[in-house]
């Protein structure tokens, strides 16, 4: 092993452990197992122990216990639940973290990998660095939540793809690789249908791109064979879905392949005024946490909720009481009707419904355009400490310095994830997103691009802004920062051989 190889292997164990180190503290120090991760581990101990995908809930006086199925969640994450509790015991979410870890691990080798056969050894070390100490991803290892999983589905995706392109395309394992990634990606959560529509069209126009080979000379391939793979791999992503969509006919007598938005089974009442009119004022987490997710069971109070909830962006700063606004009044006489019960009602709903209407008629660009936006940049941009100790209205200097110290610097280094992710893959774009070799790997970075953009349009569309929606970026931020690392492909490859 010469010295080149040799320094590399030393570096990339190093960044291992201190990634290892890194996510054991957050596992040790900062564990979360609460709100859907014990929805998911009921789902998965009733599945092993009475054979039922659902919930135990007691009925009749003699307080007997009845299993009633559902549907909300997708079997992805239950699976995995599932397979820990019966290797090392029921309900040992202890156990479940430190998986969760060695998985954690694993996608940052993934990256690294992806960054090496498209950069090189160099900026595999960089990216592997990048990855192992990013404590964003790090911190949701230690939360039994699906994100430690989708974020190895998707970078696996992408990886598979790369090696599926130097395997010459068509029908090779790594076809099945990119399939198999796909269908746990969208097993684990709805929404990650939106890798395989990157993807998915990546392949066919890779397929079409390269040429066949024939005994006398190279020739494009015909469109059936082109079509060829993507029907491959899109048959992977749906054949798990085909039973799953079975069982819920059979059991629900409704066809949902996937899980519902609204997050209720079916027969359940759902309440979608309250919804639009917290869309019509609502862009940080806080609001989320302190409202959205208390409606229909816990207490809302007026003081948790912004001036922008009342109309207020103006009148506020004349120092107008906001008690004396028709709009204030009305937003807290809904509040106290439903604070009255803490459950929400068809007639309370439907009054939100109206308020809402009327909000949106008086600002519909805001309520269309700027909020939405809003709420995508917060779940971008904002200090990643849902999962810590530290206040959400964390901006408010007077009242925790510390803390508030802790979240700026814990968001500029969000911000610099984020930025050198976007700036790398422009510069990749700037080089002709060639790899080491000089190699064209177009559709890939396509495809890569085309998932943050798709999920960026996902998320426009969301209630609750919640930062851990954006943190399936990371994938791809972490190989774009590779880029800023490369050297251009020529002076590149005219050294790579001696790597």
């Amino acid at each position: 092993m010469n010295r080149e190889r040799r320094r590399f292997w030393l570096g990339a164990g190093a960044a291992l452990v201190a990634g290892l180190l890194l996510r054991l503290w957050f596992v040790r120090h900062m564990a979360r197992v609460a709100g859907d991760s014990l929805i998911y581990g009921a789902i998965a101990r009733n599945w092993l122990q009475h054979g039922v995908y659902g919930f135990s809930e007691v009925v009749g006086g003699l307080g007997s216990v009845a299993m009633r199925p559902t549907l909300i969640r997708l079997p992805g994450y239950p699976i995995f639940l599932a397979a820990c509790f019966r290797l090392f015991g029921m309900e040992n979410y202890r156990a479940v973290l430190l998986v969760q870890v060695a998985v954690d691990l694993a996608t940052c080798c993934l990256a690294a990998a992806l960054a090496r056969r498209l950069f090189g050894r160099r900026v595999a070390l960089a990216v592997l660095w990048l990855a192992a100490i990013c404590p964003f991803t790090a911190n949701y290892a230690a939360v039994a939540l699906t994100e430690t999983l989708v974020l190895n589905s998707i970078a696996l995706a992408f990886f598979g793809f790369a090696c599926w392109q130097d395997a010459g395309c068509g029908f090779n394992r790594w076809l099945w690789v990119v399939g198999a990634a796909l269908a746990w990606s969208v097993l684990l959560r709805p929404e990650q249908g939106l890798l395989a529509a990157a993807i998915l069209p990546a392949i066919l126009w890779r397929s079409l791109a390269t040429p066949e080979l024939s005994t006398t000379r190279q020739r494009r391939p015909s469109p059936a064979a082109s079509v060829g793979p993507v029907f491959a791999a899109a048959l992977c992503v749906v054949l798990p879905l085909v039973p799953w969509t079975a069982r819920n006919w059979r059991t629900f007598h409704v066809f949902q392949p996937l899980a519902p938005r609204s997050a209720t089974d079916p027969g359940e009442p759902q309440f979608y005024g309250f919804n639009r009119w917290y869309r019509t004022w609502a862009i940080e987490f806080a609001s989320t946490e302190n409202v959205y997710w208390n409606y229909d069971g816990n207490r809302i109070e007026l003081a948790d909720m912004p001036a922008r909830a009342f109309g207020l962006e103006c009148t506020a700063s004349r120092g107008v009481p906001r008690e004396s606004l028709p709009l204030y009044t009305r937003t807290a006489l809904l509040i106290d009707e439903y604070n009255q019960q803490t459950s929400a009602t068809p007639a309370n709903d439907a009054h939100f419904a109206e308020l809402a209407r009327e909000r949106i008629r008086a600002t519909p660009i805001c309520a269309y355009v700027a909020l939405p936006v809003g709420r995508l940049l917060n779940m971008t941009l904002r200090p990643r400490t849902e999962m810590m100790p530290v206040v959400l209205e964390w901006w408010r200097w007077g009242q925790h310095r510390a803390q508030t110290a802790f979240a700026a610097c814990y968001a500029a280094l969000n911000f610099g994830y984020v930025a050198a992710g976007l700036c790398g893959l422009c510069a990749w774009r700037r080089r002709a997103w060639a790899s080491i070799d000089a190699i064209s790997f177009r559709e890939l970075a396509f495809a890569m691009a085309a998932s943050l953009i798709l999920r960026s349009a996902l998320l426009l569309t969301l209630d609750n802004s919640e930062p851990r929606y954006t943190l399936e970026f990371f994938p791809v931020l972490l190989v774009g920062a590779g880029a800023l690392f490369a050297a251009s492909p020529g002076r590149t490859a005219a050294r790579s051989g001696g790597e």
